[in-house]
């Protein structure tokens, strides 16, 4: 019954947030707006609610909904479930909704070609982070929260209830509007496509696909230890885990900073702070994943001899371990 609620919340969840879109978008469909146009005498003034909502700047009017539907909504139905599990299933769907988002907007200006390639790239990259997250999760809706989160509401205890507004919600806001900062840039330039664009797909592709494989590798590995019942092996370190010791997180890093390129070639390369701050956010995670790993103690010198060897994100060949440095890494 938990799991058929949990369905039945994430898909109503998303629905004042469009449904107030679809609203924004009719007001906009009166004869004589011109999409997209920097004329003021061939454009209709929008009635006086749209100046209120953020209507002629895209960026401030997606901040304001996620806002008030994701932070404060999402937040609320947190606290009354005592799990924080639909911000992780959301982070898959928020970047295609952004992208549909900013392409649809009255005023967005962009060329057809990019625009096509970021959305498909963008659906793939959803598609793929989320038969991932519910492959993981037994294809359970809500099943448990990020062990992340499990560990601040300990941490916080009684005061976890207004701590996770900040530390769950209103950070993926500074994340997930960041990393999407590029998809803000590409429509709102139309600039031709060129050799750029082929690059910024090819490294976005990469990154998918070294994510998919990594992940992969890792949920085949948790599976048939499982099945064995017993701690065969202490550690990953066959296929791309050979290589890195967080390889998945290297794929998703080529991927925001894919889209990073996007963002530069059309003139706005400050749009790269969104991947930057999802670099460093993944490097604090990589610290957490990596201490935990070493406080099981059937697993942490065998890890320890891991660290010393293998490259923490970017595949590369092992070091041996006589020449590997004395002191740990965490």
């Amino acid at each position: 019954m938990g799991n058929l609620t949990n369905a039945v919340i994430a898909f109503l969840v998303p629905l004042p947030s469009i449904v107030f879109y679809l609203s924004f978008l009719r007001q906009f469909s009166a004869p004589g707006l011109v999409r997209g146009s920097t004329d003021s005498e061939s454009v209709h003034p929008p009635p006086l609610w749209a100046w209120t909502w953020c209507a002629h700047h895209p960026f401030l009017l997606a901040n304001l909904l996620f806002f008030l539907n994701v932070n404060v909504l999402f937040w609320l139905i947190g606290l009354m479930q005592s799990s924080n599990w639909m911000i992780d299933l959301y982070w898959t769907v928020i970047p295609v909704m952004q992208v549909h988002y900013y392409a649809t907007h009255p005023l967005a200006r962009y060329n057809q070609w990019r625009s096509a390639v970021i959305t498909v790239l963008t659906w793939v990259w959803s598609i793929r982070l989320s038969h991932n997250y519910f492959r993981r999760e037994r294809w359970q809706w809500g099943a448990r929260e990020d062990w992340r989160f499990t560990d601040l509401r300990r941490q916080y205890g009684k005061h976890w209830w207004w701590v996770s507004f900040f530390a769950v919600y209103l950070s993926q806001q500074v994340f997930l509007i960041g990393v999407c900062l590029p998809m803000y840039a590409a429509h709102s330039i139309e600039k031709p496509c060129n050799v750029w664009d082929s690059i910024a797909a090819i490294v976005c592709t990469c990154g998918i696909v070294v994510a998919y494989f990594a992940d992969t590798q890792l949920y085949e590995f948790v599976e048939r230890n499982k099945a064995l019942k017993v701690k065969e092996k202490e550690n990953l370190d066959e296929g791309l885990w050979r290589y890195s010791r967080h390889p998945n997180y290297f794929g998703e890093q080529l991927w925001w900073w894919g889209l990073a390129l996007f963002g530069w070639n059309v003139g706005h390369g400050w749009t790269f702070i969104g991947a930057l701050i999802n670099s460093l956010c993944l490097a604090y995670v990589t610290v957490l994943v990596e201490r935990r790993m070493l406080k099981q103690p059937h697993r942490a010198d065998a890890y320890r001899l891991y660290q010393k060897t293998t490259s923490v994100w970017i595949p590369w060949f092992k070091t041996s371990p006589e020449r590997a440095p004395k002191d740990k890494d965490t």
